[in-house]
């Protein structure tokens, strides 16, 4: 990697995460908590976008940074419809569907491609996005499901899960990703399990829409029958039902917490009602790991963990007991999402990847027999 500057943002939630890169040297990193008040001062999410750009160049200015000899300005990417995964340019086209939620998921990710054009038009870099959450590269039999006009599609970390399976190509199989075969988990807030063959993630979960495993504040899948007794008897309306796939569900509908070490100790201290929910969580990714493994027809050269969870030592070796007959696991505790954002636009400057373009049209519509 030659010694770009890469400034990174990734705003979240409730924080704001920056870190500016040299090379492959972090120079500077800092992840900002926003008070929940503060946020419910803007009408809508679009509002918050000077607020955290004032913030970012105030801690840079309290740091001694300057940004004029930045290179590259990269933004978490959102909001936008379905595309390859890859680095693209920021466009007006971009900037247009990010302010518009374009994907009808509104996430202050979106909100990243947006600063990073900011930085860029005063500084006169480049603006980028990097793999962000709506990267689709689902093979054909992965999109029909049972309902004539429903197809599958996907949200899940691609960032994070791009760019383990990258590193650990380079780094210990020595190989480029795009000869290798993985099923790749990020297990955090969110549990993402997927499937790459050569490059491409050709299967995962759809996370937002209620698939895969259940996760700290996810439902994961349920049966449809069941869930719409639950709808029923709870007199709950569609909203409701949605906030039980990112917000409600998993641990917070069991126990009203989402903080896995505290669910844990709960387990330790004789908590069998925690024990078993830990134990349940752990059982799913297993199963969805088989699921990915069949989809690479067993060729598989290593299940790669990334996500905060995978601190656990208990959830990796549960999961190495259980999985490694179908290929070694390989824990990657933590994220690699700053780091993946500045490579990503790294490899372009290098000439190593062709920097993309957004063409606001998502990357499959349908079946061209229908």
């Amino acid at each position: 990697m030659s010694e770009y500057k890469i400034l990174t943002v990734n705003p979240g939630s409730t924080s704001t995460k920056i870190a500016l890169f040299k090379g492959e040297q972090c120079l500077y990193s800092k992840n900002v908590s926003h008070d929940a008040a503060e946020l419910e001062k803007f009408h809508n999410l679009t509002e918050q976008l000077p607020y955290r750009r004032d913030m970012i160049l105030g801690l840079l200015k309290e740091a001694g940074i300057t940004l004029e000899d930045v290179d590259v300005f990269v933004g978490r990417g959102g909001g936008l419809l379905a595309m390859e995964g890859g680095t693209y340019e920021v466009t007006e086209l971009l900037l247009d569907h990010a302010r518009n939620f374009a994907n009808g998921v509104v996430h202050p990710a979106s909100l990243g491609s947006q600063l990073a054009h900011e930085f860029a038009e005063t500084y006169g870099a480049k603006a980028m996005v990097v793999n962000p959450p709506d990267v689709d590269e689902l093979q054909d039999l992965a999109r029909m499901t049972g309902i004539k006009g429903v197809n599958r599609i996907i949200h899940l970390h691609a960032l994070n899960l791009k760019e383990t399976a990258i590193r650990h190509s380079k780094s210990v199989l020595h190989k480029k990703y795009e000869q290798c075969n993985y099923v790749v988990c990020h297990i955090g807030g969110g549990i993402s399990v997927s499937a790459h063959r050569q490059g491409r993630m050709v299967d995962g979960y759809d996370i937002v829409g209620g698939e895969g495993p259940m996760a700290p504040t996810r439902c994961g899948s349920v049966a449809v029958a069941d869930l719409l007794a639950y709808i029923r008897d709870n007199d709950l309306e569609i909203a409701d039902v949605k906030k039980l796939c990112t917000r409600n569900g998993g641990f917070i509908s069991h126990t009203g917490i989402s903080d896995a070490l505290e669910l844990t100790e709960r387990a330790k201290k004789g908590d069998r009602y925690a024990d078993m929910l830990w134990n349940t969580m752990i059982y799913q990714i297993e199963k969805c790991i088989g699921s990915m493994a069949a989809v690479l027809h067993g060729k598989v050269d290593g299940i790669l963990l990334g996500g905060g969870m995978v601190h656990n030592k208990d959830l990796v070796e549960q999961i190495t007991r259980t999985c490694s007959f179908i290929a070694p696991v390989t824990a990657y505790p933590g994220e690699f999402e700053m780091e993946a954002m500045a490579a990503g636009a790294a490899r372009v400057l290098d000439g190593e990847e062709e920097l993309k373009q957004y063409t606001g049209k998502k990357v499959w519509e349908k079946f061209d027999f229908e």
